[in-house]
């Protein structure tokens, strides 16, 4: 079954990157603004249909709603409603690449899972003993969130591409780097805080990562539409609108900033089970408190009207580098109670 996990592994990355590929295909292909898509340069939605709209409902006596315009030309709707789509999904021979890219994604998060299962069974208990199986653990639970996000959102499909490149490098990262072969826990892991403690620090930090995606290509799209950010290829035009990027991005992190709270808490009670004391400054535990506050300011300054939301979202990726240091710096660099079985 390691073997077997081992293998899995290689062909998951594989699988990922031809989904990458397809993605591509379809990113390079699709051309905004050919549909009328709202925030794609060139083009300017007709603002008079809300007007009509609203004339039509007053008209049989409904209620009216009046969707005042926001800068660029594309209609707003009614307070807390969804930003409209930066481009709605192709249909006929231009959906197929997207399709494809789709299927391959799917194959891939099957053979991630495969790759996870085979571990936990050569195991015999949850694959989070150790910094791979955990970096696992964590690119699986951003795949099935992209698939969730895919399905409900897809005028977002572009953003897909990325998505599956971090996983891609992520895994590779954890194969070259981060492998230790199959041990049994250590004495303080066998609890069951282990799996409670864990596996909600694995679906924040899971969700954190889906997270910082759009919130990158925010920046790169806001960039764009202040004429600031130009690249040989226009990168940031072909992306979902700003305003929708950074919508998906508070969406997500507000779902894994309680769950990465929880799992802090949960954390330190079985601290005190196990070395008898609830917090000790242990260097992961400090950079854990270090996220949850960053991430905490990140909620705040967005909650904020005075802050900019370009500054909204450098916190935000901000906060991502805190994660990246406490999943991998940390262990590489520093000895602490959290160290076992190598790089732990």
């Amino acid at each position: 079954m390691a073997a077997l996990s081992d293998q899995l592994l290689v062909v998951a990355i594989l699988a990922y990157l031809a989904a990458m590929l397809a993605h591509a295909v379809d990113y390079a292909f699709d051309r905004p603004g050919a549909r009328g898509d709202a925030g794609a340069p060139g083009t300017a939605p007709p603002a008079a249909e809300p007007a009509a709209a609203a004339l039509v409902t007053a008209a049989v006596g409904g209620p009216v709603t009046v969707a005042h315009p926001v800068p660029g030309g594309a209609p707003a709707g009614p307070p807390g409603a969804p930003p409209p789509p930066a481009g709605g999904p192709p249909a006929g021979r231009a959906a197929l690449p997207g399709r494809i890219a789709v299927a391959v994604t799917v194959v891939a998060v099957l053979v991630h899972l495969g790759c996870l299962v085979t571990r936990g069974l050569a195991a015999d208990r949850m694959p989070w003993g150790n910094m791979y199986e955990f970096v696992l653990s964590v690119t699986f639970v951003g795949a099935v969130g992209w698939l969730v996000v895919r399905r409900r959102w897809p005028h977002l499909r572009h953003v897909g591409m990325y998505v599956v490149l971090v996983l891609m490098l992520l895994l590779g990262l954890a194969g070259m780097v981060l492998y230790t072969p199959i041990a049994p826990l250590a004495p303080a892991l066998n609890s069951y805080w282990f799996i409670v403690h864990v596996w909600s620090v694995v679906l924040a930090s899971g969700m954190f990562l889906l997270g910082f995606v759009p919130a990158a290509l925010y920046l790169i799209r806001a960039g764009h539409d202040r004429g600031r950010v130009r690249f040989p290829y226009p990168l940031g035009r072909r992306l979902p609108a700003a305003e929708t990027l950074e919508r998906l991005t508070f969406r997500l992190h507000a779902i894994a900033f309680p769950i990465w709270t929880f799992g802090v808490a949960a954390g330190a009670i079985w601290a005190e089970a196990a070395w008898s004391r609830y917090w000790g400054w242990d260097p992961k535990e400090t950079w854990s408190f270090i996220s949850w506050v960053v991430y905490a300011g990140y909620l705040h300054a967005r909650a904020t009207p005075s802050v900019r939301r370009t500054t909204v979202v450098w916190i935000a990726v901000l906060g991502w580098a805190t994660m990246l240091m406490n999943l991998i710096g940390v262990n590489i660099f520093f000895e602490g109670l959290h160290s076992y079985a190598g790089l732990d």
